[in-house]
């Protein structure tokens, strides 16, 4: 080291015979070093990574500071109170830089052998700094060492060495392990510090063993610790490195601030000078916008990330609930069917006793066994009747086991659907008669083309319409119209159709029944009071018979005890091939 004989006694001297990239070069790493080693410190919330990396920039700190003391004091006492203090803090440095590389690249804290190792290395620095085997002599009037002891410069020197080695390693054993972008961030940090380590030992030893002739290139060995701090600045702004998000802006705000402000050390013109202070001022003045614009961009995004985080669980709870209603689905479909198939049993063995119960009433009523009189004649009308009710109310539910279950089979064939219409009027004539009921046919005026259906199917709904308005009409009767309508006809299916009305002077449908009417097992309060024998299922069971031939049926009434209408749609145009396809 070089120290000036100056005649007034000072700490720091500020002269023309100190280099000005001594400044330069010293006091911009010194606080940008321990800056950015404060702010990730207490940003990352004091991790592992932080307190070393805090570590280490209070350590260069140190080792910068007393050499600056070195360079620019004249105290003869102050240069021979620290020099001992240089190959101790300088080997602490590397230590802390292979400690800092470790933990980065691996994630833990290193193992206690390689801190055993790393501390019998370091025991020698520390024993004989303040020795005769460290410095032989110090010339007082010269201001400085005038004989280093070679083997423990070389030693410490050499320490630094192995160890920026020792930390190539690590990085390279840690980039080969990695994936993705930690296989980027292990590249960066390792092309930062390696720059940092050697930069710092070469110049070093260089100055130390050709001391007259290159003393200065001892400068240049700390810009790696600023290019090793701008390496850092870039992994926390690209990957978010030690979980800290605002250092990356405030690091190069203070950054610039302390690069700019340091230039007043060499500056001598005084315009340069009030230029330089008006670009700091503008400097901290933008900066101190830019940092608090992005802590508000941070924080927005925070906040948006907490509403997506709180979205994503939402979702994945929405999505347990799909998936558990999916399995209730599935075990109320599996129970569905399992119910549809016992209909289907209980059915087929249902309608065999209701066959032999109406065969043998039949017979007893024609007098087969015998005569009988005219009560026993009405006990056996009665049980006709219920028999009757009992097969109707068997052979819906076999319709509703074979429509759920997917077996209801259809035979498309081209019927007159007048021809129909009058079967029904005639099968049911006489129990209207009986009821002193009228049962009025009207057919249509115009010619009605054949259409494509299943006959038998539609022939039993037509038939269970018009038994039961007969049913739920006490006085008057049913009239059933059919007619032919034209195409686009308002209220009416598409294309040419043929219409079904069955009409009656009966109790009506109130307007809050009529949405339920030909659904599974739906009956109206009036309904069950005028014939309790009803199932609720033969309008339903009509309702699919006729949407699988093509067409639509609905109710129609205007009100309580003003009648109602019942009223069947038949598509023309279909053919038997599209109808298969709807069956």
């Amino acid at each position: 080291m070089i120290c000036p004989n100056y005649p007034t006694p000072s700490f720091f001297v500020f002269t023309d015979q100190v280099p000005a990239l001594l400044y330069y070069s010293h006091l911009p790493a010194m606080f940008i070093s321990l800056l950015i080693g404060t702010l990730v410190f207490f940003k990352s919330e004091k991790s592992l990574l932080g307190r070393i990396l805090l570590a280490m920039s209070i350590t260069f700190f140190l080792w910068s500071f007393i050499n600056l003391i070195a360079w620019t004091s004249n105290s003869t006492d102050i240069i021979a109170f620290i020099w001992p203090f240089f190959g101790t803090i300088y080997a602490l440095l590397y230590i802390f830089s292979l400690y800092f590389a470790k933990v980065f690249v691996s994630g833990r804290d290193i193992s206690f052998n390689m801190k055993f190792v790393l501390g019998v290395l370091f025991l020698p620095i520390v024993l004989l700094a303040p020795t005769r085997y460290n410095v032989q002599d110090f010339n007082l009037a010269l201001c400085g060492v005038t004989n280093e002891r070679s083997y423990y410069l070389n030693y410490f020197y050499g320490f630094g060495f192995f160890v920026a080695i020792w930390v190539l390693f690590i990085l390279i054993s840690g980039y080969r392990k990695s994936e993705g972008e930690m296989k980027k961030q292990i590249l960066l940090f390792g092309f930062g510090i390696e720059a940092f380590l050697l930069s710092f030992f070469v110049a070093g030893y260089l100055a130390s063993v050709w001391f007259e002739n290159m003393y200065s290139i001892e400068f240049y060995g700390l810009l790696g610790m600023t290019f090793f701090m701008g390496v850092l600045t870039y992994l926390i702004v690209k990957f978010k490195a030690f979980n800290v998000k605002l250092l990356g802006v405030q690091a190069l705000v203070f950054s610039l601030i302390i690069l700019i402000g340091s230039q007043f050390a060499f500056i001598k013109n005084s315009i340069n000078i009030v230029l330089n202070g008006i670009t700091l001022t503008l400097i901290m003045i933008f900066g101190y916008f830019l940092v608090r614009s992005v802590k508000k961009e941070i924080e927005q995004k925070e906040q948006l990330a907490t509403v997506n985080a709180e979205l994503s669980q939402r979702k994945d709870e929405l999505q347990m609930i799909s998936d558990r209603l999916a399995q209730s689905n599935d075990k109320l479909r599996t129970l569905d069917n399992a119910k549809t198939e016992f209909i289907s049993i209980a059915s087929h063995q249902l309608r065999t006793p209701p066959t032999a119960i109406k065969g043998y009433a039949s017979l007893i009523a024609e007098e087969s066994f015998g005569p009988i009189n005219e009560k026993q004649k009405e006990a056996l009308k009665k049980i006709s009747q219920a028999n009757d009710q009992q097969i109707n109310f068997v052979e819906d539910l076999l319709n509703v086991s074979r429509i759920e279950s997917g077996r209801m089979e259809y035979s498309f064939k081209e019927w007159d659907i007048q021809d129909l219409c009058q079967n029904v009027v005639d099968n049911l004539y006489f129990k209207a008669k009986e009821n002193k009921l009228y049962l009025d046919y009207k057919k249509s005026e115009t010619e009605i083309p054949k259409v494509a259906i299943d006959g038998a199917k539609v022939l039993e709904v037509i038939s269970n319409m018009v038994d039961n308005a007969l049913k739920y009409t006490q006085r008057g009767g049913v009239t059933m119209r059919v007619s032919l309508c034209e195409k686009n006809t308002e209220g009416c299916i598409a294309n040419e159709h043929v219409r079904i009305v069955v009409s009656d002077t009966g109790i009506g449908i109130p307007d809050t029944e009529l949405p339920y009417l030909f659904a599974k097992f739906s009956r109206g309060k009036d309904i069950s009071r005028l014939n309790t024998g009803g199932t609720g299922l033969g309008l339903y069971v009509g309702k699919i018979m006729i949407e699988a031939n093509g067409g639509k049926i609905w109710a129609e009434s205007d009100g309580k005890d003003k009648g109602s209408r019942f009223i069947i749609e038949l598509p023309v145009t279909q053919t038997e091939e599209n109808l298969r396809k709807v069956g």
